[in-house]
């Protein structure tokens, strides 16, 4: 395969968001599907293990997913923000 069929084999970076938290960086990367006619969102958490070594983990979200999965996150960050901040709870407390 050519390096030319290579890249057109990748699928075209639409926009690309980067947040920086610490040792952790998130990318946030909209991309068009291969027949380019639509689009999903690959979530990078990229994490550095010592100054040599990099650990990458990715999520690929779908268009039919996308306010599944925004709901779900919503609700995540709220209930720590609402319960669990608010209150002093060890985390052994939680676990059933």
């Amino acid at each position: 395969m050519c390096i030319m069929e290579k890249a057109e084999r990748k699928q075209l970076n639409i926009f690309s968001h980067q947040v920086k938290a610490g040792r952790r960086t998130y990318y946030f990367d909209v991309k068009a599907t291969k027949s380019g006619d639509d689009f999903f969102v690959i979530i990078t958490e990229s994490r550095r293990i010592d100054d040599q070594k990099k650990e990458k983990q990715k999520i690929f979200l779908y268009k039919e997913d996308f306010r599944k999965f925004s709901t779900a996150i919503t609700v995540a960050i709220n209930h720590i923000e609402e319960k669990l901040n608010s209150a002093t709870v060890a985390v052994s407390d939680l676990r059933n």
